[in-house]
């Protein structure tokens, strides 16, 4: 009896230690891993060449290809002036793992509008969120500023749902300050951060506005790229020091190539940008 009590106990036991854990526990873990590494950084444009591609009305536009960004980037502010803010929306994106992806993987991407990084790649001064998914197609997101060459760092209570409307506002005050604003539209949750340039040889140039999904880097190398379906950048607007408003559409069109192979389909018009994994 004795003997069938404890092989009962030891096994309840391994079945507690064998059970899988929940959702909320592992969203937890990771939430705890990234915030204690601080790794998580984005990184100036990737430059891999250029070439030009027809849109659906048959428009040709020019194209930049880079190994880490898709989106549009207007590379120079109006002669005698620089870019001060940069404003946007966007839908959070339901992703997915890539095709091929092993259950046990994590794949990720971030969406996100910010000052320089481009053609003047000192620093950058950026805001957004990052989507990723495991393997298994469990989705979590991430709020966070950023003002390179210093890491990403989080905003805590920012809670976002796949559909929901963010707001981003990106502003700089000077070349060694600025503020940045995400606002979930769907919640009414705020959160803004003011910061200062990391370092004297980090200060902006004002030379680069952008609304950009990333392939962006934890540790040393870039995540697995999601396959992230679609983000359209809507309202976008560049503001200048000389009190001029520029759309994307007086941009370049980026998109992100890896391997030889172009993994996003990029249009800009008007006022909007559209990103989608190819």
């Amino acid at each position: 009896m004795k003997l069938s009590v404890i092989l009962g106990s030891l096994l309840f036991t391994t079945s507690i230690l064998a059970a899988p854990r929940s959702r909320s526990s592992r969203l937890a873990e990771r939430v705890a891993r990234r915030a204690a590494t601080r790794t998580r950084g984005s990184q100036p444009l990737i430059p891999l060449g250029s070439g030009t591609k027809e849109g659906p009305d048959g428009e040709i536009s020019n194209v930049q290809y880079s190994g880490n960004w898709a989106g549009a980037v207007i590379e120079s502010p109006p002669a005698g002036s620089t870019f001060n803010a940069v404003s946007a929306q966007f839908n959070v994106p339901s992703a997915s793992p890539p095709s091929g992806a092993s259950r046990s993987g994590s794949y990720s991407a971030s969406a996100w509008a910010g000052i320089d990084g481009d053609t003047y790649g000192n620093a950058i001064l950026q805001s957004g969120i990052d989507f990723t998914v495991s393997g298994s197609g469990e989705q979590s997101f991430d709020a966070w500023y950023e003002w390179y060459p210093d890491y990403a760092y989080d905003f805590s209570n920012f809670p976002m749902s796949v559909g929901d409307t963010i707001s981003v506002s990106i502003v700089s005050t000077s070349a060694s300050a600025g503020k940045v604003t995400l606002e979930n539209l769907s919640t009414g949750h705020t959160a803004s951060e003011s910061l200062t340039a990391p370092s004297s040889s980090s200060h902006l140039g004002g030379q680069n506005a952008e609304w950009i999904v990333e392939d962006f880097e934890e540790g040393s190398s870039e995540v697995a790229l999601a396959n992230f379906g679609t983000v359209t950048f809507t309202d976008c607007v560049a503001k200048t020091s000389g009190g001029e408003s520029l759309g994307p559409s007086s941009g370049t069109i980026i998109e992100i190539e890896q391997n030889g192979e172009v993994l996003t389909d990029v249009s800009d018009g008007g006022s909007t940008v559209t990103v989608t994994y190819a």
